[in-house]
């Protein structure tokens, strides 16, 4: 794929843990390799620990990989609520990956003024330095939730509000395609259950789970990156791409990872602003979702950005992280394959859910 080939790149909030990833498959030129890749945050010190990693790699692959990281990658300080630095980032860039976010759901549910300001206000600022500025940007891919769907919680509703402000943008700034990615939980991704789990095995626990019937969608970064290369190559305005991606009861996931130490399970309750299960395509959505390769892509909701078409509905219903979920063996095997697993887990999966 070549989508990034020469292509100058701005990664808002490429300090956390999907712009390092996508930075890093950026710089390998995988995806095509830009002509430059900005990194915007207003965090110097993760700034700065990125710049550090890059510039002490000193072995010949990695400087082959890298080649040239110096001039093709830079990184600017400012917040994407700022409209004022955030539209001089986006001067002489031709795509914009929007992955700023405040997004732990009880900060957000605490916070709630701040989610706003981030990732609604965060979004509308985008639109508002291309649309007033003229800026000649390409393509702006929003980074959104399964939390947007249905939504219950803060984090959530940002999310949805953000969606739809990225899509009518195409109505008032046709020269940009907007698109949208909808995904699930991310394993080891900062915050998320998988490395909380990981820690709370190595200190003996207990392992902590809000609720035994709760379900998640599981994805790696890469494949959340893989879902960004996917709606930049294939995307139109006002659309988007939602991966197929399995799912798992998290008490079962807990299990798998505790294998056979004698590791107590803890319920300890619904979190403020916590679902049960998450849903990616709702009952609404289904009758505008077509199958596109691997991922399931949503028309626009505004007809003036929809294009006739004759496929039938992708799915059948809302596409929820409770249907089809991974048995043991399955969710081991995903974990394995991702270098999540604890060492000396349990071989016997029928030992693990007992």
């Amino acid at each position: 794929m070549t989508i990034f080939q020469d292509k100058r790149v701005l990664i808002t909030g490429g300090t956390g843990s999907l712009g390092k990833v996508l930075l890093r498959r950026l710089l390998a030129g995988e995806l095509g390799l830009p002509k430059r890749v900005v990194v915007f945050s207003r965090d110097e010190a993760k700034q700065h620990a990125l710049r550090v990693h890059y510039r002490r790699l000193r072995s010949p692959t990695d400087e082959v990989i890298y080649r040239n990281f110096a001039d093709r990658l830079q990184f600017r300080i400012g917040d994407i609520r700022d409209l004022h630095a955030l539209a001089a980032a986006m001067a002489e860039i031709d795509i914009v990956v929007n992955a700023a976010a405040l997004k732990q759901v009880p900060t957000c549910e605490y916070f709630p003024e701040e989610a706003v300001r981030t990732n609604v206000g965060g979004a509308e600022n985008i639109v508002r330095a291309i649309r007033d500025l003229h800026l000649p940007i390409e393509t702006v891919v929003g980074v959104s939730t399964d939390k947007a769907v249905k939504p219950v919680n803060v984090m959530g509703m940002t999310k949805a509000i953000q969606e739809r402000v990225l899509m009518r943008a195409g109505l008032d700034v046709p020269k940009t395609r907007f698109v949208m990615v909808r995904y699930g939980n991310v394993l080891a991704s900062r915050g998320s259950v998988v490395p909380l789990f990981v820690e709370q095995i190595r200190t003996g626990g207990p392992v902590t789970v809000t609720d035994p019937v709760t379900t998640r969608f599981l994805l790696t970064l890469d494949d959340a990156v893989d879902t960004i290369a996917a709606a930049l190559r294939e995307g139109r305005s006002g659309e988007i791409y939602v991966p197929r991606v399995p799912a798992a009861r998290i008490l079962d996931l807990a299990k798998v990872m505790i294998g056979d130490r004698p590791i107590e399970i803890q319920i300890t309750g619904m979190r403020p602003g916590e679902k049960i299960h998450e849903i990616l395509i709702s009952e609404e959505e289904r009758l505008r979702t077509v199958r596109r390769g691997d991922y399931f892509v949503i028309a626009p909701i505004l007809p003036e950005l929809r294009r006739d078409s004759r496929e039938a509905p992708a799915v059948s219903g809302e596409y929820s992280s409770a249907d089809s979920l991974m048995p043991a063996a399955e969710i081991r095997a995903l974990l394995e394959r991702r270098s999540l697993m604890p060492a000396e887990a349990a071989s016997s999966e029928e030992e693990i859910l007992a």
